[in-house]
């Protein structure tokens, strides 16, 4: 349920007239991800045309490198991305160009015997001019709904009340009224 909440505020935020969405992360994880199949494709194909011998050494060194781009891709995606799942920014023109941007984390709390499983949303926003040099204001906010407000019993998502609420979240940390 939180992939398919997370999904929906992706789509929800990425319309033209809310936010660019930023894909560092994706391209980050890709970048290595991609680097690690090629160091095992072209290991594997070294290892198929030179005799098994010869080919010992370059073998370990691909293998020692196929493991060191995937423990980097591992740490980079716990460390550096956590828990976010939205970062994306827009400009607007209020008497000078501002730019916006917003990074959104996700968790969602497991159920206890008093509660429901529930869907957070961490929220942080910067407004700032002159090419990020000028900072004009941030905003924080952080909303938290159980997952039974989204989904009705046969796991069919209200995409509308989802909406609703992220987009007060949303317009409560652009306003800086959050936190």
């Amino acid at each position: 349920m939180k992939h398919a909440c997370d999904d929906a505020l992706k789509r929800f935020l990425s319309r033209p007239e809310l936010f660019k969405q930023i894909y560092t992360h994706t391209d980050v994880r890709l970048a290595l991800g991609w680097a690690s199949v090629f160091v095992a494709g072209g290991t594997a194909l070294y290892g198929y045309k030179v005799e098994f011998e010869k080919s010992k050494p370059v073998i370990w060194a691909g293998l020692i490198l196929y493991i060191l781009l995937t423990t980097i891709q591992t740490l980079y995606a716990f460390f550096v991305e956590g828990n976010v799942v939205f970062v994306g920014k827009r400009k607007t023109f209020d008497k000078r160009i501002v730019t916006e941007r917003i990074t959104i984390t996700s968790t969602s709390k497991p159920s206890t015997p008093s509660s429901s499983p529930a869907y957070k949303l961490g929220l942080t926003c910067v407004r700032s001019t002159s090419g990020g040099k000028s900072l004009l204001g941030r905003g924080r906010a952080l909303g938290e709904r159980g997952f039974n407000t989204f989904f009705d019993s046969h796991g069919v998502m209200d995409q509308e009340s989802f909406e609703q609420w992220a987009g007060e979240l949303v317009g409560r940390v652009m306003e800086g009224k959050g936190e």
